[in-house]
């Protein structure tokens, strides 16, 4: 199919270069060199000397070139090419031996010397590069050609040692257009010889300009239910496009492709549609479409005729279905056939409605664009003598002002009007995307009104003004919208200012006005805006005339993973809310990559997203974690939970069972190859039902895997391999055949397997084929997918060599890229990364012992980034480095320092061209080698193989000597392991437990009085939790904690700010779980209760809380994460306190319920209770003294947390046994299971006892024995952290403990 769409295209493409003159071979003869001095155009000249005719490339008339007065406040310099031409390059040259030349311009294009529009680059950019003399020439290629007569340069700057100079040159072609233009009541039909037309494949090419947003461009219909349908609408271009499609459907329901944006500016824009089959390309301009058709056919049946500008009704001439389009078109090809041509030529097949001429009309009176929100404005005179009021001495003294204008920007002002008496001012401005009129008196008396839907959609809107009849009436798009009553005259006084105020005039809050403007009309007369350009009619400043220079900033959308992107007139943002992802641009996974990584962060076992490519094109996927053994293991459920029962199957008509794993296969796949192992048990429990067959081998039952290959193997043998489980391990029930079904028994026996073979999982399909005999039956169960370990997290490389590095391909990173990796060093510098091209890099580095540099140039000159640590980054420890660099901004990111964020220039160029291979560790120069190791390098969600590449390369070696490199977490719940010389250390600062390895619970039991209250010092830089670089702006709290409690209502936590606004969380009446976010003072809080069930029963209960934007994550235990939405976004910031227990401050901040549960407080165990990277509980038992916390009541350090969660493990286990028992032993055994499991609990905590006093013990002896080693000012009250340096061959030694926070 694709490789017919391509040959479609070549067919396309040899059909569009016979519609054109041009020669494309050889399109870059010197259009300019002989052109009439009448072709020439100066906005204005130093003298005749420096004419504009003078501007030939490389000639020496006159002065040796076009140079402006030097008072030109908007200079430029116009060509004429007397007839259509393509233009391929432009070149440019300063005035002959003189120092006047222009750095950078701007290059405008227009058919008719009137309507212009900008010509931009790739990426958007409009500056053209300059000169940097008078005498080289500087050419700048087209990125595509321009069709265009009227060519204009405009300096932006020039040699600031001399002025402007400038001769020119353009290169290209003549161009063969053939034109229609159509008046909005006209069309052309082409008819065919037959009744119907049906075609398998279509080719339609056109160029268009349009005078208005809407109108049919083409059209045609069968009766069996196909249509096409190609359609301006609201400035896109509409594609709809049916094929045999008889079923009934209702109004409205046909589905459009829509493809581009503002294209009723009076430009011309090209279409080009394919299609073969099914499968269709559409393109307007640069941007393409691909998509599949609708109905069930593959073949379009068009009935009579196809139109073209309209769809007229038949038999009524003049009468059309839709708005017509009113424009021009420009060589029309419908599958190779010129319509336009055969119309002009006035050949049978064509059938003209209505005017339709061949020359193109001129454009109506072109537009001027405001410039600057700041600056930019219009000061017309008003008549000179204007009323507002009724009666005969008012009668004929009304006041008029009417204008078209399209914008981005949801607040501006767009015209003021002072009148009389004063001070009273008429405003006109868009408030929220509305238009709003206000008329302002004296004392602040106003009066205001609001009309009209959006208007900041880049679309043109007609608004008017008029007063009369006691009354100013406001329409919009020839709708009355508002009026405001008066009731004494007015008179217009001074001026009308459009867009903005001149800074003498008035001092306006509101942002001036950022878009365009055309038509404008005072008291029914029209304004030329040529004698305003000249400075013979008003004032102006910052105004570009001619020409309207809007831009949708959201085409193409660069908002990635499906962020909807909004736009004003200057910039765009992305709204990534729901999409999994954050970040200026939705680049960054809001969810770790895997189970493994999760665990690395604290958390426990239960339901997760995870990511596996990052910020790749997959989306995050949900798996259970299991992280109750030594080995995290993923599992990936599917849809087939329950053993499936198959009777009457065969090999012609199998018993097929398809899983649904709730992922994609590209998802499954970035999972299974992303982990060490990965297995899955197959079940087959058989009557009768064999598995192979006997006299050949062939299978009758087999499986499908991932990629919907057919796999007959079963069990731990390799592919290929058809043998069961209990042949390897020889304890078949048959010896003589290597599966236990195969023997074919009456009875039931059993094959079960687990598959290993990591590229075949996971199982996609099931077939039986073997139960059509009588009494044959089989019962098959699939489980899930099961993977431990990640590839990715301990993937290291050793650079012991400078001038070594390991090299990849180059990195993929035009529109965005983000490149993190960890590395560990003694060396004071080094070169992580680097990846050149031409002129454009990118490169990150340690620059000193503290600084990592981040720098890169996408053509707007090198930018650079530095983050400096307050410690040495060169302690041969492991540190975190995250780099992103997107068309909004760039990021560097060290461990988790405060993210250092630069914006992108305004304007400047997007795309990152690079073609050298990628260093890592290195340099292409083999300076600035790195000395240390690098591990877990991902470049855009992909994790790169250090080890591999490290196995081949000289001074490399793959992996990373120390004892913080293995993959085996050392460090629990977010503890950082800390190399030492002889072993390593925990630092268990960051985490809410302490402990060796960071594993043992801080608890603590609170009464009805006690409460903790954490004060912030730097409440919004303390609280804001780290987040991937580019996604520190996003709002967000991540909160974990276990509890144990019988009593409700119940207070567990809140915290409250300076501007009153809090968060609770909170045991209800009935017992639930309560989150309460007041997050605007002015709304009412939102209130969420995940799950509804009890949890004050006496039981461990695990709570994770973590909000990104209005995104609110909820995981009770070990059940699924619940997804909740928050009516704001907004900021928790100016954090005062955090308050666990009792409310007894700030309680007036809580409302309704949450202020009766803060007031009772919390009865019970508060465990390993974490806020973003604060920990309460710690803080409050190692800092009694501390101004930070403040301690109420009583409050005991317990082991509560892992006690009731041994005891309730325990239990669980017992009332397990005891069911399984019940039947056997009958009810006495139950009692006797829970008595035994009372003494277990009694001796756990005597022998908890017993060791926490033999260790006061020792450590009183050794106190005395050490002579006061440790002073008494430095003890740590009830609770002391631990980092304890563990040993090789040793690790428990406990003469190497270190003590502290």
């Amino acid at each position: 199919m694709v490789v017919l769409l391509q040959l479609v295209t070549l067919y396309s493409l040899r059909v569009l270069s016979g519609a054109s003159a041009a020669t494309h071979y050889n399109c870059n003869a010197p259009l300019v060199s002989t052109l009439p001095q009448s072709s020439f155009q100066g906005s204005s000249q130093s003298s005749a000397a420096y004419a504009a005719h003078n501007a030939k490339l490389n000639r020496r008339d006159g002065a040796g070139g076009w140079s402006p007065v030097v008072t030109e406040q908007e200079p430029w310099l116009q060509v004429d090419l007397k007839e259509q031409m393509e233009v391929t390059a432009v070149a440019t040259q300063g005035r002959f031996d003189s120092w006047d030349w222009v750095g950078g311009f701007l290059l405008l294009y227009s058919d008719t010397g009137r309507a212009w529009k900008q010509y931009r680059q790739e990426d958007g950019v409009g500056r053209l590069v300059g000169n940097v003399n008078s005498e080289a020439v500087v050419q700048n290629k087209m990125a595509a050609p321009l069709r265009t007569r009227f060519l204009r340069f405009v300096p932006l700057d020039w040699n600031p040692s001399g002025w402007m100079g400038l001769r020119v040159e353009a290169y290209g072609c003549s161009y063969k257009s053939y034109l229609a233009d159509f008046d909005g009541r006209s069309s052309l039909l082409y008819r065919f010889n037959q009744k119907s037309m049906s075609t398998v494949k279509d080719v339609i090419s056109l160029r268009f300009k349009s005078h208005q947003a809407d109108g049919v461009l083409l059209h045609g219909e069968g009766q069996r239910g196909d249509y096409v349908t190609l359609e301006l609408h609201r400035g896109a271009l509409d594609l709809y496009l049916n094929l045999d499609d008889s079923r009934p459907r209702p109004s409205g329901g046909r589905v459009a492709v829509t493809v581009g944006s503002l294209l009723d500016d009076q430009q011309w824009h090209s279409v080009h549609v394919e299609r073969f089959n099914k499968q269709v390309n559409l393109t307007v301009d640069a941007h393409t479409q691909h998509f599949h058709t609708q109905g069930e056919g593959h073949s379009l049946e068009v009935d009579y005729e196809l139109s073209f500008g309209g769809i007229p009704l038949p038999g009524k001439p003049g009468t059309f279905l839709r708005k017509n389009f009113h424009g021009c078109m420009e060589n029309l090809y419908y599958n190779g056939i010129n319509v336009i041509d055969l119309a002009k030529r006035r050949k049978p097949q064509i059938h003209s409605v209505g005017n339709v001429t061949f020359s193109c009309s001129p454009p109506q009176l072109a537009a001027c664009t405001f410039l600057s929100s700041s600056s930019s404005f219009l000061s017309l005179p008003a008549a000179a003598e204007v009323a507002a009021g009724a009666g005969p001495a008012a009668a004929g003294k009304s006041f008029a002002v009417r204008f078209q204008f399209r914008t981005w920007n949801p607040d501006a002002l767009l015209l003021s009007v002072q009148l009389q008496p004063e001070p009273r001012r008429l405003r006109l401005h868009i408030n929220g995307s509305r238009l709003q009129l206000s008329l302002r008196g004296a004392a602040a008396a106003r009066s205001e009104v609001t009309g009209g839907q959006r208007v900041s959609d880049g679309l043109w809107h007609s608004v008017g003004l008029h007063t009369g009849n006691r009354q100013i009436s406001l329409t919009l798009d020839g709708e009355a919208s508002a009026a405001i009553e008066l009731w004494a005259p007015l008179e217009a006084g001074g001026g009308v200012n459009f867009g903005g105020c001149p800074p003498a005039d008035c001092q306006d809050p509101t942002p001036d006005f950022q878009g365009c403007v055309r038509l404008i009309f005072l008291n029914g007369q029209p304004v030329n805006l040529n004698r305003v350009q000249q400075g013979l009619l008003g004032t102006h400043n910052e105004l570009r005339f001619d020409t309207c220079d809007i831009r949708d900033r959201c085409l193409p959308n660069l908002c990635e993973h499906g962020g909807r992107c909004s736009q004003t007139w200057s910039s765009f943002s992305c709204d990534c809310s729901g999409t999994g992802y954050s970040g200026a641009t939705c680049h960054n996974s809001i969810y770790e990559s895997s189970c493994e990584a999760y665990k690395l962060i604290g958390s426990s076992s239960g339901f997760y997203s995870i990511d596996p490519d990052g910020s790749g094109p997959l989306g995050p996927a949900q798996v259970y974690c299991n992280m109750t053994e030594e080995k995290v293991w993923t599992l990936v459920a599917h849809d087939v939970t329950s053993p499936v029962a198959v009777q009457g199957s065969s090999l012609l008509k199998p018993h097929v069972t398809s899983f649904n794993y709730g992922a994609s296969e590209e998802q499954l796949h970035a999972i299974v190859t992303g982990s060490e192992q990965c297995q899955q048990e197959v079940v087959y429990n058989c009557k009768k039902s064999r598995l192979f067959n006997t006299k050949d081998g062939s299978p009758l039952t087999w499986w499908l895997d991932r990629h919907g290959e057919r796999r007959s193997y079963w069990g731990g043998f390799l592919p290929g391999v058809q043998q069961c489980s209990c042949s390897l391990e020889e304890n078949c029930v048959d010896m003589n055949y290597f599966c236990n079904c195969d023997a074919d028994s009456d009875a039931w026996a059993n094959d079960t397997g687990v598959l290993s073979y990591k590229d075949h999982l996971p199982v996609s399909q099931l077939a039986v084929g073997d139960t059509n005999r009588t009494g044959s039956r089989a019962v098959h169960h699939v489980g899930p997918l099961r993977c431990y370990g990640d590839r990715s997290l301990w993937n290291a490389a050793s650079f012991y060599q400078e001038a070594s590095y390991l090299y990849f391909p180059t990195l993929q990173a035009e529109l965005a890229s983000d490149v993190s990796f960890h590395f560990k060093t003694g060396a004071p510098s080094g070169v992580f990364l680097e990846n050149r091209g031409l002129k454009d890099f990118i490169r990150v580095e340690l620059s000193s012992p503290s600084v990592v540099t981040f720098s890169f140039d996408v053509g707007n000159g090198p930018a650079v980034l530095t983050v400096k640590s307050h410690l040495p980054l060169n302690d041969r420890q492991w540190h975190s480095v995250r780099v992103e660099r997107n068309v909004k901004e760039a990021s560097l990111q060290v461990d988790q320092l405060p993210p250092r964020l630069l914006e992108a220039p305004a304007d400047g160029h997007l795309r990152l061209r690079l073609s050298s291979q990628m260093f890592v560790g290195g340099t292409a120069s083999q300076q600035r080698g790195f000395l240390g190791c690098i591990r877990t390098l991902t470049v855009n969600g992909v994790h790169f193989d250090l080890e591999e590449r490290a196995k081949v390369t000289p001074g490399v070696t793959p992996g990373c000597p120390g004892y913080c490199t293995g993959s085996t977490s050392l460090c629990h719940n977010r503890g950082r392991c800390v190399e030492k010389s002889n072993g390593y250390v925990c630092d268990c600062s960051q985490s809410a437990y302490g402990g060796t390895t960071c594993n043992q619970e801080v608890s603590v039991s609170f009464d009805a009085d006690s409460s903790v209250t954490y004060s912030f010092q730097e409440p919004f830089s303390v609280m804001q939790r780290p987040q991937p670089a580019g996604g520190g702006r996003r709002a967000g709290e991540d909160v974990t904690f276990s509890f144990v409690t019988k009593r409700r209502p119940a207070m567990l936590l809140s915290g409250s700010s300076f501007s009153q606004l809090y968060i609770a969380v909170l045991l209800a009446n009935n017992g639930s779980l309560q989150i309460r976010y007041q997050l605007q003072a002015d709304r009412r809080p939102d209130v969420f209760s995940p799950g509804g069930a009890n949890l004050a029963d006496g039981r461990l209960h695990r709570v994770r809380i973590h909000r990104v934007g209005k995104n609110l994550y909820v995981q009770i235990d070990q059940d699924v994460h619940r997804k909740y939405s928050l009516s704001s976004e907004a900021e928790f910031i100016s954090i005062r306190s955090l308050t666990l227990g009792k409310v007894t401050t700030g309680k007036e901040q809580l409302d309704g319920e949450a202020a009766g549960a803060g007031g009772r407080g919390f009865v019970g165990c508060l465990s390993a209770l974490q806020f973003n990277h604060v920990a309460p509980l710690k803080a409050a038992l190692a800092n009694r003294g501390s101004p930070l916390v403040t301690v109420r009541g009583p409050l005991v350090q317990s082991n509560c947390g892992a006690l009731a969660e041994s005891t309730s493990h325990t239990l669980h286990d017992q009332t397990v046994t005891a069911n399984k028992d019940e039947d056997q032993h009958g009810a006495a055994q139950k009692d006797l299971a829970v008595i035994a499991g009372v003494v277990t609990a009694v001796v756990f905590i005597a022998a908890c006892a017993l060791a926490v006093i033999s260790r006061l013990l020792y450590q009183h002896r050794r106190a005395q024995r050490d002579g006061g080693g440790v002073k008494e000012e430095n003890r740590l009250g009830t609770y002391t952290d631990y980092r304890t340096e563990l040993h090789l061959h040793n690790p428990v030694r406990e003469n190497t403990k270190e003590f502290y926070i």
